[in-house]
């Protein structure tokens, strides 16, 4: 088996990662040499590579479906938004500058060369590639500069299976609509269609489904149920919203439940950090944007941040800043990472990020961070209280100066400081190393007085994600029709597709 597909979206967060993770994943198993490839991303959720850059979460799951190390190969172009206007601009897993829409375009040539040289590479090397476009193929006014969806499709002539979520509402129409607004040359790779959070008697829908074939020339080649098991390693935060639950609270293994507090920041980055706490039974993680939401949380996180002088500020205009405080005086546990961890110190210098200058921090870690130009990307390992950890590290702030011990001691040397009941740390990922966890979460469960809390010991955040990968594999195999992908993969887009009209 050999070819390349790409899989669009009507709308941003219409479940192309998910689909292109499922199939990836599907042909793994069938022992298909096969890897994912998303052009151009726009995501502050990140992981750092083994090759020692920086890609998409999404790309790094995606990764792993397809039994690989995630690589800048995968994701060659990624967007970090710092503000509405302004993103960072990481080519090849390098942060090379900081952009707006306007100036972005003057990349555009170089950059398109970049992704096609990257796909051509893929395609010679594994038997498949699927790749991932970004938000939606029907966006025409950003057509000329498009990197990732038709404007990757026309380039390695890729058919494009396009995929709809009902939970919006309306799928139908956008489906239709998507390529019928498109030009008649890129509706030609346009192929077939993917249902995405279907609930209910599919057999409501299958008229509709006829008629959407009747009138595009398109097959629908599945309809994809809504399950909320799917929730680790999402792609970006719209779903983090305020007092959205973080997975699916299982009953605990002791007496007590443990609440986590896990504070939605406007720029937050890395969000998936309490994925793993939400893993483990018992433990009930929960966003929040409240002050009065702090006050019966056994523990609060602070996350990470694309903006850290901006959240900060909110977190003071919110009143969570005040919350905070008082927690820290009661001696009631409080975890920050990367950016939250720089919040808690006395002092920022960011001349980098926001050009602010000297800014006071919330002052609950004896702690000073100033920001570097160059930016800290790389995988670390060591120990906490002799139990190994590892993770990895994305930020521009270093520490200056801390009074307080350091908690974790890596390759890198020591990292984090500890005071009480606070704890902070630039390690992303480190929740993940299973036996850390567990001893961690006995700490906070001692200083929060949920002494009937306890841990389960067979909670792996690598089995619970391999999990799911292979639940969505399932999903793939009994509900899309895929001789039809197969085909499709190796043949490429039908011959003379009708061509929509837009009515005036």
């Amino acid at each position: 088996m050999r070819g390349a597909l790409l899989v669009a979206g009507t709308t941003s967060d219409a479940g192309k990662s998910v689909v292109v993770a499922g199939i990836c994943r599907m042909l793994a198993r069938q022992g298909v040499r096969v890897a994912p490839f998303k052009a151009q991303n726009m995501s502050n959720n990140s992981v750092v590579t083994l090759d020692g850059g920086e890609i998409g979460r999404a790309q790094a799951l995606q990764a792993r479906a397809c039994g690989l190390e995630p690589s800048v190969r995968f994701n060659p172009v990624l967007l970090k938004p710092g503000s509405d206007r302004r993103s960072q601009l990481v080519v090849r897993g390098t942060a090379i500058d900081t952009v707006g829409a306007r100036d972005y375009f003057r990349h555009r040539t170089r950059l398109r060369e970049l992704v096609a040289d990257e796909l051509a590479s893929l395609r010679a090397e594994f038997d498949v590639v699927i790749c991932e476009g970004a938000g939606s193929p029907a966006e025409i006014n950003l057509r000329d500069t498009d990197l990732a969806n038709m404007g990757l499709a026309q380039a390695a002539r890729l058919p494009v299976l396009l995929v709809g979520d009902i939970d919006r509402g309306g799928v139908l129409a956008h489906l239709f609509g998507t390529v019928a607004i498109l030009e008649p040359e890129d509706q030609q790779l346009i192929s077939g269609f993917l249902i995405n959070k279907f609930r209910g008697d599919v057999e409501l829908l299958t008229p509709g489904l006829d008629r959407l074939t009747e009138l595009t020339g398109r097959p629908t080649l599945g309809v994809l149920p809504y399950t909320d098991e799917l929730w680790i390693d999402a792609e970006d935060s719209l779903g983090t919203v305020a007092d959205a639950p973080v997975g699916r609270p299982r009953p605990p293994v002791g007496t007590d439940w443990l609440t986590v507090a896990a504070i939605r920041l406007p720029r937050i980055s890395n969000s998936t950090d309490v994925e793993a706490l939400a893993c483990e039974p018992g433990v009930a993680v929960r966003w929040v944007t409240d002050p009065s939401r702090l006050a019966d949380a056994d523990l609060v996180v602070l996350p990470g941040s694309k903006s850290t002088v901006s959240d900060l500020e909110w977190l003071r205009r919110t009143g969570i800043a005040a919350a905070l405080a008082d927690r820290a005086k009661a001696g009631r546990p409080i975890l920050g990472v990367c950016g939250g961890y720089q919040m808690l110190g006395r002092r920022i210098l960011d001349r980098v990020e926001s050009g602010a200058g000297a800014v006071a921090g919330l002052g609950l870690l004896d702690l000073d961070i100033e920001f570097a130009a160059a930016k800290t990307v790389c995988r670390n390992a060591g120990a906490a209280a002799g139990i190994p950890v590892r993770g990895y590290e994305i930020h521009h702030g270093r520490v200056l100066r801390s009074g307080d011990p350091s908690w974790l001691r890596l390759e890198s040397g020591p990292e984090g400081s500890v005071r009480e009941a606070i704890w902070g740390t630039h390690l992303h990922g480190l929740l993940e190393s299973d036996d850390f966890r567990r001893a961690w979460l006995r700490q906070v469960a001692a200083a929060a007085g949920r002494t009937g809390f306890a841990v389960a010991e067979d909670v792996s955040v690598a089995g619970v994600r391999a999990a799911q990968l292979d639940l969505l594999a399932d999903l793939i195999e009994k509900h899309v029709d895929t001789d039809r992908l197969t085909r499709l993969i190796e043949s490429g887009a039908p011959d003379r597709l009708p061509t929509l009209t837009v009515g005036h």
